[in-house]
């Protein structure tokens, strides 16, 4: 009926209200440009759900340059996870002496015009991206040889990722202040070097076990490694040069000011 219809209606209006409230930002008008909040700080969430939260701590702080342009910058520290279940019956992992490593990534966002209702920060953005990890690790492997004695192996590994690429995203603004990052599309190439030294006093045969072990716990330790290491050893020296496929997939937490 009429009165049934009405408070549907105004129902309808008191959540539109209410969704501004929460969502609501300038319209994408060039009169409001001055008004706007034009800086996020942010966290990166999805680094640490996949290394760990004690081992990946990654920040990053994004600029509006324009009503629908801005420059991001982050940077921090990450570890690679502990390797306590990679091994064969013949070497197993026994401890990390050091493991360490860091961050730093650089994207210019396009926030696009004909498809968002409102200025950067917030809506749908495409951009290039620029990314650099760096792993260090020294740990100790035991090596079990055929006449039952076992021999303890310092191994120093050092793993380094350069990528770029283009991505396409989302930023949603909840009340005014709290930025959420999506980067849910972001491919590009990589460029990956692996260099792994051990102590002097190995065989042949156990430096190329040591090396499988490490080649192996990359490819299952590290997203998508096993694509990009398909098939390929450390060599004599023990190093690895790959240029394969690379991708970004990111979600930030952020502060907007």
């Amino acid at each position: 009926n009429m009165k049934t219809k009405m408070i549907f209606g105004l129902l309808i209006c008191l959540a539109g209200f209410g969704f501004q409230g929460v969502f609501g930002q300038e319209l994408n008008k060039d009169s409001l440009w001055k008004h706007t909040r034009k800086n996020i700080v942010r966290y990166n969430l999805s680094s640490a759900l996949i290394f760990g939260f004690d081992k990946s701590i990654i920040l990053g702080y994004e600029r509006i340059l324009k009503p629908n342009q801005s420059i991001s910058f982050n940077a921090g520290t990450v570890a690679l996870p502990k390797l306590t279940t990679i091994g064969t019956d013949s070497v197993t992992f026994n401890k990390d002496v050091k493991n360490n490593g860091f961050n730093v990534s650089l994207d210019y966002r396009f926030y696009l015009n004909k498809i968002n209702k409102y200025n950067a920060p917030r809506g749908v953005y495409i951009g290039p991206w620029y990314s650099y990890n760096r792993f260090k690790r020294e740990n100790t492997w035991d090596l079990l040889n055929s006449n039952g004695s076992s021999k303890n192996i310092m191994a120093n590994t050092d793993f380094n990722i350069h990528s770029f690429g283009f991505e396409l995203g989302y930023q949603f603004i909840f009340w005014d202040r709290l930025a959420l990052d999506l980067v849910m599309i972001g491919p590009g190439m990589g460029i990956y070097n692996v260099n792994a030294k051990f102590d002097d006093n190995l065989t042949p045969a156990e430096r190329e076990k040591l090396q499988q072990v490490i080649t192996d716990g990359l490819e299952n330790k590290f997203p998508g490694m096993n694509f990009v290491f398909d098939d390929q050893q450390l060599n004599a020296n023990g190093s690895l040069n790959v240029t394969s496929l690379g991708y970004r997939y990111i979600i930030h937490i952020g502060f907007r000011f």
